[in-house]
């Protein structure tokens, strides 16, 4: 599932690849992918425009055209935005490609559970956006205390919550918790300003190494390189890792670093 740093990376693809070229082209292979436009006018809009510099919100890409309408792309949960050069062959797959003198933009997306949307101006981007938290990434320690704590309910629902922070998916969240040694199903209302800044500093250095691997990274000294393992072990501890659900969610979490609270 995309999180926060594959959206970083496809920004950083859309903004290598696509900046200040005009489009010459715009296919749509499968209009099922597109949210609140049409075929026809997304076409006739988007051809020969050329994009500003992009830019994310938690798991958001927007895209602004030069005195022009927004693009806005969601991944879902199979989504990606790659760039291809002249003579790859496409994927199955690729929903919406825009043809550049150079190669095409291509959002490929397998289950279709978001998709692409066209703005008309900056305040209607506003208004789309409107339930979302701060990205994650910028969220800053007071804000996310006074955003999280106290509430009544379980910090893993918490932190993938994206009216509370942006960006938070389930991989992110359990390695978060993970290295602020805090069980998932603990109630935000139980943890301390102290507790929830060590939050924010595990999820400030989670998100710089994984915008930096462009992924969510399975190394073995992270939960992540672990959670898939037959008999995953805690990268720290050695102690067999425990499953569950919390909020729906399966989630992975070590007994011994994360203990459950008690009382």
């Amino acid at each position: 599932m995309p999180e926060l740093p594959d959206v970083e990376t496809f920004r950083r693809v859309l903004a290598r690849h696509a900046v200040d070229r005009p489009i010459r082209r715009v296919e749509v292979a499968d209009p099922g992918v597109l949210r609140d436009v049409g075929t026809r006018r997304l076409r006739t809009v988007l051809r020969g425009r050329r994009f500003e510099q992009p830019r994310r919100h938690g798991k958001w890409l927007v895209a602004p055209t030069v005195d022009g309408p927004v693009l806005v792309l969601h991944f879902g949960m199979t989504g990606s935005l790659r760039w291809a050069t002249d003579g790859e062959d496409r994927h199955r797959h690729d929903r919406v490609v825009l043809t550049f003198d150079e190669g095409e933009l291509r959002y490929r997306d397998m289950r279709k559970l978001q998709g692409v949307r066209l703005v008309a101006d900056e305040a209607a981007l506003d208004r789309l956006l409107s339930g979302l938290g701060p990205d994650a990434l910028d969220v800053s320690r007071e804000e996310f205390v006074e955003t999280v704590g106290g509430l009544r309910r379980t910090v893993k629902t918490a932190l993938v919550d994206q009216e509370l922070v942006a960006g938070l998916g389930n991989l992110l969240a359990d390695e978060i918790l993970w290295r602020a040694r805090v069980h998932p199903r603990c109630s935000c209302a139980r943890l301390g300003r102290r507790e929830l800044g060590g939050l924010h500093t595990a999820m400030g250095a989670v998100l710089r190494q994984a915008v930096k691997d462009g992924r969510v990274p399975p190394r073995r000294n992270w939960l992540t390189g672990h959670r898939d393992d037959p008999d995953g072990t805690c990268p720290r501890c050695a102690t067999p890792l425990h499953h569950g659900r919390v909020g729906g969610r399966g989630t992975v979490w070590c007994p011994h670093c994360q203990p459950a609270a008690r009382g």
